[in-house]
């Protein structure tokens, strides 16, 4: 792992190896379970995570939690904590090395990952425990400045609409 990916320090820990910061945001969370490809619902409000994955068998959503109908199959409400990035694509073990600490203190997790990061998502009334595990690690923990929420305004036209959109111009093709 190269000095630039991650936070080598120092202090002492009852860990070997690359230390972490770990960015804590404070909007509160959902993973929300749709049927297999669902479209993204007109209540989905990203955060400063957002995501959408699709499989088979479920669309999953990562969204904030505020406007998540209350029927919703989800998991809510949770806190992210996103691992500062970018990280080497090649480096084994850091979620190894982030997770074992919370599994040792019996703290559920819920993982993600980005081209550029990993976020780890704990329930909200699990994240101070997860933060002092990690101190307990030699890792840093801030608060992190959370984006702005916003909506897709091309959620607003009809599906065909935006299937169809011309990416150089920014027209819709008819």
């Amino acid at each position: 792992m190269s000095d630039q990916t991650s936070d080598q320090t120092a202090e002492p820990s009852t860990r070997t190896g690359p230390t972490f910061t770990l960015l804590k945001y404070p909007e509160k969370l959902a993973i929300v379970r749709l049927g297999p490809g669902a479209e993204i619902p007109q209540w989905a409000e990203s955060a400063s995570l957002f995501s959408i994955t699709a499989t088979a068998t479920e669309t999953s959503l990562v969204c904030a939690t505020r406007s998540v109908p209350t029927k919703t199959p989800s998991i809510k409400p949770l806190t992210a904590f996103q691992v500062r990035g970018p990280l080497d694509p090649d480096a084994v073990g850091i979620l190894a090395g982030l997770l074992t600490p919370l599994a040792e203190e019996q703290i559920p997790v819920y993982t993600l990952s980005t081209f550029d990061t990993d976020w780890v998502m704990v329930r909200l009334v699990d994240a101070a425990k997860a933060a002092e595990a990690w101190r307990q690690r030699g890792h840093t923990v801030t608060e992190a400045v959370p984006a702005k929420p916003t909506r897709d305004k091309g959620r607003d036209r009809p599906r065909g609409e935006r299937a169809n959109r011309d990416k150089s111009s920014g027209e819709t093709k008819k």
